[in-house]
């Protein structure tokens, strides 16, 4: 499975890729991570600066229309960035020739490999079952990462983009949701897990969790595990774990 991070900032994610579960699927080529930077993609010259010592400034935002605080990420960026990320799609499931740009997204073919998605505070919410089902039917994900008061609306509207949210909060861009969707996806991929990992992610656990010792002492007061965990009757103790998941 691939992921194509849309985002002005793919540095943001170096450290987590490179850890635990995550950092071992993409040595082990389970799971591959892309990026693209919409400031690649500006283009013109109201919006691109060449400075006397050759360093370029591009931006990606602008002021928005009927007012408002804040700046709103402009589409054109955005758009020319899927574009390359489908791009490389298609190239990969030969829907289109290298020495050619003609690219069809309305290509069946793409439409059911890509799935495209815009975090959106206010949207359906990002689930297990939604990581689940979206693994077993893509084969690339594409995460668009917002920033500033947002993105042209636009885009959404032009990619038809499932707008997904991770909560009802709001955080200062689109690449934390993308991490959680990455890393919550990533487990639905064979391979990704090892058997212990597996049987961790099917069970039902609790909410509770001990380990040694068994009685804490802790400023004059003693904290005891709970009887049914020392017991080893395992029918009691699941019973137990989902009493407490209530």
């Amino acid at each position: 499975m691939t992921f194509h991070i849309i985002t002005l900032f793919p540095e943001a994610f170096d450290s987590y890729l490179k850890e635990s579960i995550i950092g071992r699927a993409i040595k082990d080529k389970k799971i591959k991570v892309l990026f693209y930077n919409p400031r690649m993609y500006v283009t013109g010259k109201k919006y691109k600066k060449v400075w006397p010592d050759g360093n370029v400034s591009r931006v990606v935002d602008d002021r928005p229309f009927g007012g408002g605080p804040g700046m709103v990420i402009r589409a054109e960026p955005v758009l020319k960035a899927v574009e390359a990320a489908l791009r490389k799609v298609a190239s990969r499931k030969s829907l289109v020739t290298k020495n050619s740009n003609s690219l069809k997204t309305k290509d069946y073919r793409l439409k059911t490999a890509v799935k495209i998605i815009n975090f959106v505070p206010s949207a359906k919410k990002f689930t297990t079952e939604y990581a689940k089902t979206t693994a077993k039917k893509y084969s690339d994900v594409i995460l668009i990462c917002g920033r500033y008061e947002g993105i042209d609306a636009r885009v959404d509207k032009i990619l038809k983009t499932d707008q997904v949210s991770i909560g009802d909060y709001v955080v200062t861009g689109g690449e934390l949701p993308a991490m959680i969707v990455i890393d919550s996806m990533s487990r639905q991929v064979d391979g990704v897990l090892n058997k212990r990992e597996s049987l961790e992610e099917e069970r039902i656990t609790s909410s509770e969790f001990y380990t040694r010792p068994e009685v804490l002492e802790y400023k004059g007061k003693k904290h005891r595990v709970p009887k049914v965990l020392l017991g080893g009757n395992h029918k009691l103790i699941e019973e137990w774990k989902n009493s407490k998941n209530k």
